[in-house]
């Protein structure tokens, strides 16, 4: 009961010396946590992720942790409460000038943590307002070194640049900024007309390059082709005039060896009985059918006297034949031994 009474008598003396504050001494930070700050009624509960600064007498005195704490009524006073949960910050749009006085219309998106509650309570007043300035501040300084086509190109760089920055001056406050995001870049309709027409000139001149790459690889490979082609035919027209002149060796020893064959033959027939006549009759009949093929052959023609006389011509054949068979070489004394052998069988 005693216990109780204490608490209730704390509570009600802190709710009077709260309404005694005037409200112009209260500043906009302590204003926007001024319906989150806890009433002194000595057994406190800190939820998890949030850090409550502690006060005794007007100065700090410890920072409670999440969990059950007990606190001295009237002493002490929760003076700050600060999240520990990542905070996301809307930075506004603002204007730029890049390296090329191109002016742009920016906005990003910041993302931070407090870190050191105690820093993030007296280091700084409203540290959100402080580090949402400091990202403005920055962001103009680093477009500031950058030209239009390099600020579209290099987006992430440009934002690591910004979160380096930020954390340079905010590691006094307490605060580590994790990442800063751009959202939106507006550029001057004029600007933009003439990037389009930019995009537009280098699209064309891309295709035309690779028009004139397609018209050259494609002149390359036809002349590759053709010499390809000539080369084949080269090699092919080779191939064919060696195996044309093979064939013709090849013929030429074929027809030698028959020709060959057939004087053998002929000479063994000629040394048989009767090969005489044969021989005659061979001899007129080529002589009658050469006579017969003058006319067909040729324009002008050269007759014999007696054309009409058949025999005569036959005759004459077969004493040039006689001649010429008298003057040949002479038949082997075996060959001659044989013949006579099968002669005087013969008559027998």
């Amino acid at each position: 009961m005693m216990l109780r009474s204490l608490c209730r008598t704390g509570g009600a003396l802190l709710q009077q010396t709260q309404r005694a504050v005037p409200r112009l001494w209260v500043t906009p930070a302590q204003q926007r946590w001024a319906s989150s700050l806890p009433m002194n009624t000595v057994v406190l509960f800190v939820p998890q992720q949030e850090a409550w600064v502690v006060e005794r007498m007007g100065r700090f005195h410890r920072i409670l942790e999440p969990g059950l704490n007990f606190l001295i009524p009237i002493l002490d006073r929760v003076r700050y409460v600060q999240s520990l949960k990542e905070i996301v910050i809307d930075v506004p749009e603002q204007s730029a000038v890049s390296l090329d006085n191109v002016t742009l219309q920016i906005d990003g998106v910041l993302y931070l943590r407090i870190l050191d509650p105690f820093k993030a309570s007296y280091g700084v007043e409203e540290p959100e307002y402080a580090v949402t300035q400091l990202a403005q501040t920055t962001m103009r300084s680093e477009l500031g070194k950058l030209t239009l086509d390099k600020v579209f190109r290099e987006r992430e760089s440009l934002n690591s640049n910004i979160v380096h920055s930020i954390n340079q001056a905010s590691d006094e406050w307490g605060i580590r900024c994790l990442r800063y995001e751009i959202k939106d870049i507006h550029v001057p309709p004029r600007v933009k007309e003439s990037m389009q027409m930019q995009v537009e000139a280098e699209r064309k001149k891309r295709a035309t390059v690779l028009d004139s790459e397609g018209m050259r690889e494609a002149a390359i490979n036809v002349a590759e082709g053709q010499k390809r082609a000539q080369i084949l035919a080269s090699e092919g027209e080779k191939a064919e005039q060696i195996n044309k002149a093979a064939g013709e060796a090849q013929a030429v020893l074929a027809r030698a060896e028959a020709k060959a064959k057939a004087i053998c033959m002929l000479s063994d027939a000629l040394t048989q009985q009767n090969g005489d006549a044969a021989a005659s009759l061979s001899v007129a009949e080529q002589y009658v059918s050469a006579f017969s093929k003058l006319a067909k052959e040729s324009n002008t023609i050269l007759l014999p006297s007696n054309t009409g006389d058949i025999s005569g011509m036959i005759t004459q054949a077969m004493t040039i034949y006689s001649t010429m068979a008298k003057k040949g070489p002479k038949v082997p004394e075996a060959a001659q031994l044989k013949s006579e052998d099968h002669a005087s069988q013969s008559s027998q």
